[in-house]
């Protein structure tokens, strides 16, 4: 038994990856020096069986959770790190890491544009009930893009105000059209802000960005970056959780942001997931470059299709999303019914538009996971509104990425 693929679809997807070579060393290139990186962190730190025990209740003296936590400190390059199965996403970790670096009275920055949907309820842009920053009396301002770009000039002129104490950078472009950064862009607006704000925090939105590159943004003058378990990092096993890492008193606030003041990271059980979170932190160098791979194909077939694509075939990847350019519902809904089609999980399912919390639109996800909502695995989600841009990501191994576009593909195809 075999998937139901034509003859047509296969011959596409033989002449996308041909041309691909070059594109896939490169991404394997990156897998192999971060796969050292976090292979020698685990023997420095002499990871053996006892991490793996867990805790329940306050989960004192966790071990496995604490050394996990300086082993993390270790690849991104900083003082200290956070990482607990306690946030519940990397909305819920980047919100205390922002309430851990701001009181009221203080200014937050965001550097290029406004941050990911779910993160405008959290600042106060737009509400989404009681317990803001804006209602704790922080203030906010952003730096728009300039020709869909960072506008370095711009946040130059932002940050000088003393009130600004944090700056957040978004790595990835979320649901807009502008480019994702690469940590060399990221090192550019971090000199800025440190040039003309020295005392303000800089927090980086990592999210689908980790072990893309051989760098990361704390190696590039980042204070912070922060991220969700259940994409890069956890490499597809972390059943949920975020983390953080960086500077001490950073990561200090955040935790009692998560916890509570006097308690901060004393307490977190573990609860048997420690096992998982070692092991998908092991493979993620690997499983990122596999989604990678997943991206640069479908973007290689796609445009082959006339598709307008973003990155392109031939760029440096920055994180692993992939960007599809539909310009009408249809066509966006029909290849998202394909990727589901192509899921280990629920892959009968036709997904539909709804209205998921935190966002401002309906929006359309195709994700047949293992974990749920777990963006390492094969998944595309679009928020229906023009230009109607599917955002594809993911792929636990390049083989079933492959299959889940060549089987959009072929949904599309069918209704020619």
């Amino acid at each position: 038994m075999s998937l139901q693929l034509s003859e047509r679809v296969r011959a596409l997807g033989r002449e996308a990856q041909s041309g691909l070579r070059e594109q896939f060393d490169r991404i394997d290139a990156i897998a192999e020096e971060n796969t050292q990186k976090v292979l020698a962190a685990f023997q420095k730190y002499r990871v053996d069986e006892s991490c793996f025990a867990g805790t329940t209740g306050y989960g004192y003296d966790d071990l496995g959770r604490d050394r996990l936590e300086q082993i993390y400190a270790d690849i991104f390059g900083t003082e200290d790190a956070l990482v607990r199965i306690n946030f519940v996403n990397g909305t819920h970790a980047i919100a205390c890491a922002l309430f851990g670096a701001l009181k009221p009275g203080d200014v937050l920055v965001s550097a290029v544009g406004a941050p990911y949907d779910t993160l405008l309820g959290v600042i106060g842009v737009t509400d989404k009930g009681p317990g803001s920053l804006k209602s704790y009396g922080v203030s906010y301002r952003q730096v728009d893009l300039a020709d869909d770009a960072p506008d370095p000039e711009g946040l130059a002129r932002a940050v000088r105000d003393p009130k600004v104490k944090a700056v957040l950078i978004q790595r990835s472009k979320g649901y807009s059209t502008r480019s994702s950064l690469s940590v060399e862009e990221i090192g550019v607006l971090c000199r800025v802000v440190r040039e003309n704000n020295p005392n303000a925090a800089i927090l980086v939105d990592n999210c689908y960005g980790e072990f893309v590159e051989a760098r990361e943004p704390t190696q590039a003058g980042a204070d912070l970056v922060v991220g969700s378990l259940i994409k890069n990092p956890g490499g597809g096993l972390a059943p949920t959780g975020g983390y953080l890492a960086g500077r001490r008193d950073l990561i200090e606030g955040a935790a009692m942001r998560l916890t509570v003041p006097g308690i901060g990271r004393e307490c977190g059980c573990t609860m048997g997931s420690s096992r998982a979170l070692y092991q998908g932190l092991f493979l993620a160098p690997h499983t990122v470059a596999q989604a990678v791979k997943t991206a640069v194909f479908a973007a290689k077939i796609m445009e082959g299709l006339g598709y307008r694509t973003e990155p392109a075939s031939d760029t440096v990847r920055r994180d692993i999303i992939q960007m599809i350019h539909f310009g009408a519902p249809e066509p966006l809904k029909r290849f998202c019914k394909g990727i589901q089609s192509g899921a280990p999980v629920d892959s009968y399912v036709t997904p539909e538009p709804w209205a998921m919390p935190g966002y401002d639109s309906p929006v359309i996800m195709a994700a047949g996971a293992f974990i749920q909502g777990a963006s390492i695995e094969l998944s595309c989600d679009a928020p229906m509104r023009e230009p109607y841009t599917a955002y594809l990501q993911g792929g636990l191994t390049y083989e079933s990425g492959k299959a889940g576009v060549l089987l959009a593909v072929e949904e599309l195809l069918r209704t020619e």
